[in-house]
């Protein structure tokens, strides 16, 4: 089965054509960020303009790096929510004309269920894990007993981890997206320097806040501005980034223990952050568990990982509808078992 999948619930335009569910014939993105640098961060109105333009063009760079027509696509897959309404307009808007036009089953799903199915692309894995969705816009975890069967164990309180980087590298001068410059700095600095708190790491449960965390260095900077300056800026930028990382490390890894759970997987954009790579992989290998990381090209927002489960819900008897709209608020232990189809 050749899927055509659109993503855009944010500011990435993508399209990706993937056949059986697994195996990648293109995943073409195109990035927004230099427009949204110019204002320090996503402005939603901007994003979806942008979608309007760039959607055509890379479905036809995805069909065409595929070495396909439209007439060999059996199925169409799109970003139902959650996500920026408008963004998430202009793909649903994309995707329902190329299915009604080509007469094609369209399947809407879930960003953070493309996201944690995203390692399937790359290799086998067995069901039950544990899934640490972790970006600008999302940071929870959840037990994933098979296709569809997702539950909540816990979530941010407040800032998502990718979005506690973004504004941290704007409180320091750096230019968005912050969270990956913030990494390269930190690399380069003692990351004990700075005595930064650890919240919601001592309380029972698996919910996390990173707030606390964002706001302690504003007040550090406040009363040493010069901290956003070498030499200072790469100790900090090393402390803040080691205070998230064991935040979110200790509380999967507990939450793995607690739940008996022997495989993770981390996805979403913040996977790519080079101290949770290794913090996560080092833990795996002193408890005996198994840590699993997309590809960084699998880790930002694509299109091809919405394939795995657009693929799995066709392949269990889901019809496919062409009526359903946006969710830009949409829990992902609403999603149904994917075998009922229900848009």
């Amino acid at each position: 089965m050749r899927i055509l999948a659109i993503e855009s619930s944010c500011d990435e335009t993508s399209a990706a054509v993937v056949c059986d569910g697994c195996r990648i014939l293109s995943n073409i993105v195109s990035s927004q960020v230099d427009i949204h640098a110019l204002y320090g961060g996503v402005v939603p109105e901007l994003a979806a303009r942008q979608h309007l333009e760039a959607g055509p063009l890379v479905v036809e760079q995805a069909l065409q790096q595929a070495g396909v027509c439209l007439s060999d696509i059996e199925a169409v897959a799109v970003t139902q929510g959650p996500g920026l309404v408008g963004a998430l307009l202009v793909g649903l808007s994309l995707a329902k004309g190329i299915a009604w036009g080509a007469g094609l089953p369209l399947v809407g799903v879930h960003h953070i269920e493309g996201h944690i199915l995203a390692p399937l692309l790359e290799r086998d894995l067995a069901f039950p894990f544990l899934a640490l969705a972790v970006s600008g816009g999302h940071t929870h975890l959840y037990r994933v007993e098979g296709f569809g069967q997702y539950h909540l164990l816990g979530q941010t309180l407040d800032d998502a981890a990718g979005e506690a980087f973004d504004k941290v590298a704007k409180m320091c001068g750096l230019t968005y997206p912050g969270g990956a410059l913030i990494d390269r700095l930190a690399a380069q600095g003692d990351g004990s320097r700075f005595a930064l708190p650890r919240p919601m790491l001592q309380h029972e449960g698996f919910d996390f806040s990173f707030s606390g965390i964002k706001t302690a260095v504003l007040t550090l900077l406040k009363k040493q501005p010069e901290l956003a300056q070498p030499p200072h800026l790469a100790d900090l930028a090393a402390s803040f980034q080691e205070a998230v990382v064991e935040v979110l490390s200790k509380k999967t890894f507990a939450a793995a223990h607690q739940h008996r759970l022997e495989r993770i997987v981390v996805a979403g954009g913040v996977a790519c952050n080079s101290g949770l790579r290794q913090r996560c992989l080092a833990l795996a290998q002193q408890q005996g568990l198994e840590v699993v990381f997309p590809s960084p090209a699998l880790c930002g927002d694509n299109a091809a990982m919405l394939a795995v489960a657009a693929e799995a819900r066709l392949r269990r008897g889901a019809e496919g509808y062409r009526s359903f709209d946006a969710r830009p608020v949409w829990p992902l232990e609403q999603v149904t078992r994917l075998s009922s189809g229900t848009p």
